[in-house]
Protein backbone atom coordinates (compact mmCIF):
# COMPACT_ATOMS: atom_id res chain seq x y z
CA UNK A 1 0.00 0.00 0.00
CA UNK A 2 1.62 3.31 -1.06
CA UNK A 3 0.82 6.94 -0.01
CA UNK A 4 1.76 10.52 -1.16
CA UNK A 5 0.56 13.81 -1.65
CA UNK A 6 1.26 16.62 -3.54
CA UNK A 7 0.54 20.16 -3.91
CA UNK A 8 -1.54 21.78 -6.91
CA UNK A 9 -1.93 25.25 -8.92
CA UNK A 10 -4.94 26.36 -7.66
CA UNK A 11 -3.94 26.46 -4.07
CA UNK A 12 -2.52 23.58 -1.71
CA UNK A 13 -4.80 20.41 -2.38
CA UNK A 14 -4.34 17.21 -0.58
CA UNK A 15 -5.27 14.12 -2.22
CA UNK A 16 -4.83 10.86 -0.49
CA UNK A 17 -4.42 7.59 -2.85
CA UNK A 18 -4.30 4.59 -1.82
CA UNK A 19 -3.52 1.19 -3.79
CA UNK A 20 -5.78 -0.90 -2.66
CA UNK A 21 -5.01 -4.41 -4.24
CA UNK A 22 -2.88 -6.04 -7.15
CA UNK A 23 -5.04 -5.85 -10.59
CA UNK A 24 -7.21 -2.81 -9.05
CA UNK A 25 -7.23 0.68 -10.38
CA UNK A 26 -5.96 3.38 -8.40
CA UNK A 27 -8.92 5.24 -7.13
CA UNK A 28 -8.43 8.57 -5.41
CA UNK A 29 -10.68 10.22 -2.74
CA UNK A 30 -10.29 14.26 -1.61
CA UNK A 31 -9.64 15.45 1.39
CA UNK A 32 -11.92 18.40 2.63
CA UNK A 33 -9.88 21.30 2.15
CA UNK A 34 -10.90 24.63 4.26
CA UNK A 35 -13.46 25.54 1.94
CA UNK A 36 -15.12 22.46 2.10
CA UNK A 37 -14.36 21.81 5.64
CA UNK A 38 -16.17 25.36 5.96
CA UNK A 39 -18.98 24.12 3.79
CA UNK A 40 -19.49 21.00 6.38
CA UNK A 41 -19.02 22.95 9.55
CA UNK A 42 -21.67 25.02 8.05
CA UNK A 43 -24.03 22.72 7.38
CA UNK A 44 -23.36 21.14 10.61
CA UNK A 45 -24.22 24.37 12.50
CA UNK A 46 -27.53 24.49 10.52
CA UNK A 47 -28.45 21.24 11.39
CA UNK A 48 -27.95 21.58 15.35
CA UNK A 49 -29.46 25.32 14.92
CA UNK A 50 -32.41 23.92 12.93
CA UNK A 51 -32.85 20.98 15.49
CA UNK A 52 -32.58 23.56 18.20
CA UNK A 53 -35.36 25.27 16.47
CA UNK A 54 -37.48 23.02 16.02
CA UNK A 55 -36.98 21.33 19.54
CA UNK A 56 -38.02 25.29 20.83
CA UNK A 57 -40.91 25.24 18.53
CA UNK A 58 -42.18 21.77 19.85
CA UNK A 59 -42.01 22.74 23.50
CA UNK A 60 -43.63 26.29 22.40
CA UNK A 61 -46.72 24.36 21.09
CA UNK A 62 -46.75 21.98 23.71
CA UNK A 63 -47.16 24.91 26.51
CA UNK A 64 -49.80 26.88 24.13
CA UNK A 65 -51.45 22.97 23.50
CA UNK A 66 -51.59 23.18 27.80
CA UNK A 67 -52.55 26.94 27.93
CA UNK A 68 -55.78 25.75 25.36
CA UNK A 69 -56.92 22.66 27.13
CA UNK A 70 -56.50 24.66 30.85
CA UNK A 71 -58.80 27.65 29.09
CA UNK A 72 -61.40 25.09 27.54
CA UNK A 73 -61.73 23.18 31.36
CA UNK A 74 -62.45 26.44 32.51
CA UNK A 75 -64.80 27.93 30.30
CA UNK A 76 -66.19 24.29 30.69
CA UNK A 77 -66.55 25.14 34.22
CA UNK A 78 -67.93 28.15 33.98
CA UNK A 79 -70.95 27.04 31.28
CA UNK A 80 -71.63 24.12 33.87
CA UNK A 81 -71.69 26.69 36.57
CA UNK A 82 -74.02 29.21 34.37
CA UNK A 83 -76.61 25.90 33.39
CA UNK A 84 -76.70 25.31 36.82
CA UNK A 85 -77.85 28.72 37.68
CA UNK A 86 -82.29 28.41 37.66
CA UNK A 87 -83.61 30.18 34.67
CA UNK A 88 -86.16 32.30 36.75
CA UNK A 89 -87.35 34.66 34.59
CA UNK A 90 -88.51 31.49 32.37
CA UNK A 91 -89.38 29.43 35.33
CA UNK A 92 -91.57 32.56 36.62
CA UNK A 93 -93.61 32.84 33.07
CA UNK A 94 -93.82 29.07 33.52
CA UNK A 95 -95.66 29.70 36.89
CA UNK A 96 -97.42 32.84 36.50
CA UNK A 97 -100.24 31.81 34.93
CA UNK A 98 -101.47 29.27 37.36
CA UNK A 99 -101.22 32.03 40.78
CA UNK A 100 -104.28 33.97 41.06
CA UNK A 101 -105.16 36.98 43.80
CA UNK A 102 -108.12 35.71 45.88
CA UNK A 103 -110.04 38.53 47.03
CA UNK A 104 -113.13 38.87 49.62
CA UNK A 105 -114.31 42.10 51.08
CA UNK A 106 -112.37 41.91 54.02
CA UNK A 107 -109.03 41.09 52.31
CA UNK A 108 -107.27 39.72 49.90
CA UNK A 109 -104.18 37.11 49.72
CA UNK A 110 -102.77 34.56 46.85
CA UNK A 111 -103.58 31.04 45.71
CA UNK A 112 -102.21 28.70 43.32
CA UNK A 113 -104.16 25.63 41.31
CA UNK A 114 -102.78 22.12 42.55
CA UNK A 115 -105.39 20.19 40.56
CA UNK A 116 -107.54 21.07 37.32
CA UNK A 117 -109.60 18.55 35.27
CA UNK A 118 -113.31 18.48 33.08
CA UNK A 119 -115.21 19.72 36.29
CA UNK A 120 -112.95 22.95 37.48
CA UNK A 121 -110.08 23.31 39.03
CA UNK A 122 -108.85 23.76 42.74
CA UNK A 123 -106.50 26.52 43.89
CA UNK A 124 -104.76 26.05 47.32
CA UNK A 125 -104.34 29.41 50.10
CA UNK A 126 -104.32 29.69 53.50
CA UNK A 127 -107.20 29.45 55.68
CA UNK A 128 -106.17 32.63 57.64
CA UNK A 129 -107.18 34.12 53.59
CA UNK A 130 -110.90 33.12 53.60
CA UNK A 131 -111.34 33.38 56.93
CA UNK A 132 -112.96 36.43 57.77
CA UNK A 133 -115.15 35.91 55.11
CA UNK A 134 -116.58 32.31 56.16
CA UNK A 135 -116.77 34.59 59.87
CA UNK A 136 -119.52 36.58 57.88
CA UNK A 137 -120.69 33.40 56.37
CA UNK A 138 -119.95 34.09 52.73
CA UNK A 139 -118.24 31.24 50.64
CA UNK A 140 -117.70 32.77 47.71
CA UNK A 141 -114.48 34.72 46.66
CA UNK A 142 -112.99 36.29 43.69
CA UNK A 143 -110.03 34.80 41.89
CA UNK A 144 -108.26 37.51 40.02
CA UNK A 145 -105.55 37.28 37.25
CA UNK A 146 -105.04 40.81 35.51
CA UNK A 147 -107.94 41.60 34.19
CA UNK A 148 -109.52 38.40 34.83
CA UNK A 149 -111.78 37.55 37.52
CA UNK A 150 -113.89 34.76 38.00
CA UNK A 151 -115.89 33.91 41.06
CA UNK A 152 -114.86 31.02 43.41
CA UNK A 153 -116.12 29.21 46.06
CA UNK A 154 -114.30 27.97 49.10
CA UNK A 155 -114.88 23.76 49.28
CA UNK A 156 -112.31 22.79 52.06
CA UNK A 157 -110.87 24.30 54.96
CA UNK A 158 -107.79 22.96 57.45
CA UNK A 159 -107.68 25.21 60.23
CA UNK A 160 -105.17 23.59 61.95
CA UNK A 161 -102.32 24.17 58.78
CA UNK A 162 -103.87 27.17 57.79
CA UNK A 163 -105.07 25.82 54.68
CA UNK A 164 -108.17 26.42 52.59
CA UNK A 165 -109.41 24.83 48.83
CA UNK A 166 -111.04 27.44 46.42
CA UNK A 167 -113.12 25.93 43.42
CA UNK A 168 -113.42 27.28 40.53
CA UNK A 169 -115.58 26.08 37.53
CA UNK A 170 -112.56 26.79 35.19
CA UNK A 171 -109.96 24.77 34.01
CA UNK A 172 -107.11 26.50 34.71
CA UNK A 173 -103.51 25.31 34.49
CA UNK A 174 -102.24 23.36 37.73
CA UNK A 175 -98.61 23.82 39.43
CA UNK A 176 -96.57 20.45 39.68
CA UNK A 177 -95.54 20.21 43.05
CA UNK A 178 -92.27 18.12 44.71
CA UNK A 179 -92.83 14.55 46.60
CA UNK A 180 -90.09 15.48 49.13
CA UNK A 181 -89.48 18.38 50.87
CA UNK A 182 -86.73 20.91 49.91
CA UNK A 183 -82.62 20.73 50.28
CA UNK A 184 -81.26 22.87 52.75
CA UNK A 185 -79.63 26.35 50.90
CA UNK A 186 -81.82 25.05 47.86
CA UNK A 187 -82.70 28.24 45.54
CA UNK A 188 -86.75 28.89 45.81
CA UNK A 189 -89.10 31.66 44.43
CA UNK A 190 -92.08 32.60 45.46
CA UNK A 191 -94.87 34.16 43.04
CA UNK A 192 -97.98 36.16 44.80
CA UNK A 193 -100.00 39.43 45.48
CA UNK A 194 -97.62 40.90 47.57
CA UNK A 195 -100.75 43.87 48.52
CA UNK A 196 -102.65 43.14 45.89
CA UNK A 197 -99.60 43.52 42.85
CA UNK A 198 -100.39 40.46 41.64
CA UNK A 199 -97.47 38.10 39.48
CA UNK A 200 -95.20 39.37 41.52
CA UNK A 201 -91.81 36.80 42.40
CA UNK A 202 -89.32 37.19 44.54
CA UNK A 203 -86.27 34.89 44.86
CA UNK A 204 -84.31 32.98 47.90
CA UNK A 205 -83.16 29.89 49.19
CA UNK A 206 -84.10 27.37 52.02
CA UNK A 207 -83.11 29.06 55.23
CA UNK A 208 -84.14 25.69 57.58
CA UNK A 209 -87.04 23.68 59.08
CA UNK A 210 -89.04 24.77 61.98
CA UNK A 211 -91.58 23.04 64.26
CA UNK A 212 -93.94 25.97 65.58
CA UNK A 213 -97.11 25.67 67.40
CA UNK A 214 -97.43 22.06 66.85
CA UNK A 215 -96.71 22.56 62.59
CA UNK A 216 -93.91 22.35 60.53
CA UNK A 217 -92.67 25.33 58.31
CA UNK A 218 -90.19 25.50 55.07
CA UNK A 219 -88.01 29.06 56.52
CA UNK A 220 -86.74 30.51 53.62
CA UNK A 221 -85.30 34.09 52.76
CA UNK A 222 -87.32 35.20 49.50
CA UNK A 223 -88.75 37.97 50.97
CA UNK A 224 -92.83 38.29 51.23
CA UNK A 225 -95.57 41.42 52.20
CA UNK A 226 -99.43 40.73 53.00
CA UNK A 227 -100.80 39.43 50.55
CA UNK A 228 -98.14 36.24 49.56
CA UNK A 229 -100.05 34.57 51.44
CA UNK A 230 -101.00 31.48 49.96
CA UNK A 231 -99.15 31.68 46.95
CA UNK A 232 -96.76 28.89 45.86
CA UNK A 233 -92.61 28.47 46.82
CA UNK A 234 -91.70 26.63 43.53
CA UNK A 235 -87.84 25.26 43.14
CA UNK A 236 -85.43 25.95 40.33
CA UNK A 237 -87.78 23.17 38.37
CA UNK A 238 -90.83 25.34 38.85
CA UNK A 239 -92.67 22.53 41.36
CA UNK A 240 -94.21 23.82 44.19
CA UNK A 241 -92.32 22.85 47.55
CA UNK A 242 -94.68 25.06 50.21
CA UNK A 243 -97.06 27.48 50.74
CA UNK A 244 -96.63 30.94 51.54
CA UNK A 245 -97.55 31.51 54.92
CA UNK A 246 -96.32 34.12 57.85
CA UNK A 247 -92.78 35.83 58.27
CA UNK A 248 -90.79 36.88 61.80
CA UNK A 249 -91.42 40.41 62.47
CA UNK A 250 -89.19 42.00 64.50
CA UNK A 251 -86.75 44.88 64.45
CA UNK A 252 -83.61 44.59 62.56
CA UNK A 253 -85.12 41.20 61.34
CA UNK A 254 -84.60 40.43 57.46
CA UNK A 255 -85.87 37.63 55.07
CA UNK A 256 -87.57 35.40 57.84
CA UNK A 257 -90.04 34.00 55.74
CA UNK A 258 -92.14 30.77 56.32
CA UNK A 259 -94.10 28.14 54.26
CA UNK A 260 -95.92 25.07 55.24
CA UNK A 261 -94.81 22.11 53.13
CA UNK A 262 -96.58 21.08 49.98
CA UNK A 263 -96.76 17.81 51.35
CA UNK A 264 -99.19 18.85 53.90
CA UNK A 265 -101.57 19.88 51.59
CA UNK A 266 -101.55 17.55 49.32
CA UNK A 267 -101.97 14.57 51.53
CA UNK A 268 -104.99 16.63 53.80
CA UNK A 269 -106.61 19.01 51.21
CA UNK A 270 -106.55 18.43 47.78
CA UNK A 271 -105.42 15.76 45.41
CA UNK A 272 -102.15 17.69 43.80
CA UNK A 273 -100.48 16.93 40.39
CA UNK A 274 -96.55 15.72 40.82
Amino acid sequence: MATESYAGRAGIRLRSVIRTGAGNPWRSRPVPGSAALASMLAWVLITVTGTGFVVAMHAEMSAQSRSIARLESEVSLLRTQLDSQPDWAAIAAAVEPSVFTIETDEGLGSGWVAHSDARGSDLITNYHVVEPALTAGVSVVDVKQGDLTIHGTIARVDPNNDLAVVHVREQLPALKTAAVRPLLAQPVMVVGSPLGLGGSASVGVISGFRSLEGGAFVQFSAPISPGNSGGPVVDAHGRVVAVTAAKYVYPGAEALSLGIPVQIACNLVVSCGQ
